[in-house]
């Protein structure tokens, strides 16, 4: 089949993966590669375990693999034959030197930028899919344009605004897709060409059109909003726990508030994943570079919020539980950052358990999904913690459930069986606030909620 346009995308991860498969499935006369030299993860996606988990993606793949979606670890080759390169590698947070712990570690999508230059033997539209900071795409055209070969890249910017468990109907149904360019006459007409490939599905007033440098910090500030709002949310948490009030409540009449709207409202034991904190400490470090030291301290405090919130949670166990947990079976119920995926990136379950093993706590593990990521990030503790799949067994003999992830077969389970199978007093802390607090209350448990000023069975 000859197709009118080629498409790669290097990375096959949580974003690169699931973009291109929708982008495959809703344009037919496209043909769409994912390349990765994770040998191992492309075989993955090319069997009937796709090495994700996000509802909907298995149907999606289906449809689309093998007519003009391919997976595959030949990426000199891929790059040769593409039109548009979207670069969706990794950008964690760096480890070391200059800017440890909050600047971007961009030595993954530098390799990819100098392969590009080396490769390519056509001009090509390149397209960081990567969260990247603020005037990453003017040192990638450095690298891109200083070939030889008399070969043209023009870099745009088009972040992803996916969220893991939905991110199928983000893609179906974006709420809005941003292209950021050069507002140059050769910017502009690369811009056009990956607005015609939404426009494929997304109706043209939700595709937004911006300069390069907008566009790429537009993600940051975004999710920074977000996560200073779950933050918010949850320093009010507290208080509503001294004061006797409900969070809630609390957060339901605000959301009411046109001004404010109700989203990410939803007090908890905290936010994670791989975007809200790497982003943050991003924006923390961009702001410190800029000699901006106020609002650099404004947006760390933050991620500070939501360590100590997580902390906090099991601070609260100790208090209920008689000062000590040491020695007490303790189930973790959800290891995934959030419902519907198996990631663990940020998890608060993880810093949780580290809390529970610091205080010499036997931490039951108990997730649908997220059991490989959970042992790779427990990989040095592993003899200190039990995996278990079955929730009940996980909290047979358990003095205290702590629930951490907001998965609904949780809320769905039996909780009087789970009672009699517990120590007495048995403790439940919802750190997602998903179950009924009064229907166990009636059961027998003593039930701890997120700000909640009530806490007592």
């Amino acid at each position: 089949m000859k197709f009118e346009l080629k498409v790669l995308c290097i990375g096959a991860g949580y974003v690169g993966g699931p973009t291109m498969t929708v982008i495959a499935d809703k344009c037919p006369h496209v043909k769409v590669t994912v390349v990765d030299i994770n040998a191992s993860r492309i075989q993955a996606w090319n069997s009937e375990n796709l090495p994700i988990f996000e509802p909907g993606l298995d149907e999606v793949v289906k449809r689309a693999r093998g007519r003009n979606l391919f997976f595959s670890t030949d990426v000199e080759g891929a790059i040769r034959e593409a039109d548009i390169i979207f670069v969706s590698v990794n950008t964690p947070t760096k480890t070391f030197g200059q800017g440890a712990g909050k600047a971007s570690d961009l030595q993954y999508w530098e390799k990819t930028a100098r392969q590009i230059h080396e490769v390519s033997e056509s001009n090509k539209i390149i397209v960081e899919k990567s969260t990247l900071p603020v005037r990453t795409a003017a040192a990638m055209e450095r690298i891109l344009n200083s070939n030889r070969k008399g070969l043209h890249f023009e870099v745009l910017s088009n972040p992803e605004f996916l969220a893991e468990g939905t991110a199928i109907t983000d893609l179906m149904e974006p709420d809005r897709v941003l292209i950021g360019s050069h507002q140059t006459e050769s910017g502009l007409a690369a811009c056009q060409k990956l607005v015609e490939i939404y426009a494929n599905w997304v109706p043209r007033d939700r595709i937004l059109t911006t300069n390069l440098w907008s566009s790429e910090l537009t993600k940051l500030t975004a999710n920074a909003f977000l996560a200073q709002r779950i933050s918010s949310i949850n320093s009010i948490s507290a208080l509503c726990e001294r004061t006797g009030a409900d969070v809630d409540e609390v957060a339901f009449v605000m959301g009411k508030d046109s001004r404010i709207g109700s989203k990410f409202l939803k007090a908890s034991v905290g936010f994670g994943g791989s975007c809200f904190k790497k982003d943050i400490l991003n924006l923390v470090y961009l702001c410190s570079y800029y000699g901006l030291p106020e609002v650099a301290d404004y947006w760390e405090s933050v991620v500070k919020i939501n360590e100590w919130q997580t902390h906090r949670f099991v601070a609260r166990m100790l208090e209920k539980m008689f000062n000590t947990i040491a020695g007490k079976r303790i189930a973790v119920f959800g290891f995934a950052f959030k419902a519907n995926t198996g990631d663990t990136r940020e998890s608060p379950a993880h810093l949780v358990t580290r809390d529970l093993l610091a205080e010499r706590a036997l931490p039951v593990i108990s997730d649908p999904k997220a059991f490989p990521e959970a042992k790779r990030d427990l990989a040095d503790v592993l003899d200190q913690v039990i995996f278990e799949e079955d929730s009940y067994l996980a909290a047979k003999g358990a003095h205290a459930i702590a629930v951490c992830t907001e998965w609904k077969s949780f809320a769905e389970l039996d909780w009087k069986r789970i009672y009699n199978d517990m120590e007495k007093p048995a403790f439940v802390f919802d750190g997602r606030n998903i179950l009924d607090a009064d229907a166990l209350r009636k059961i027998g448990f003593d039930v701890v909620s997120v700000g909640k000023g009530i806490t007592e069975g």
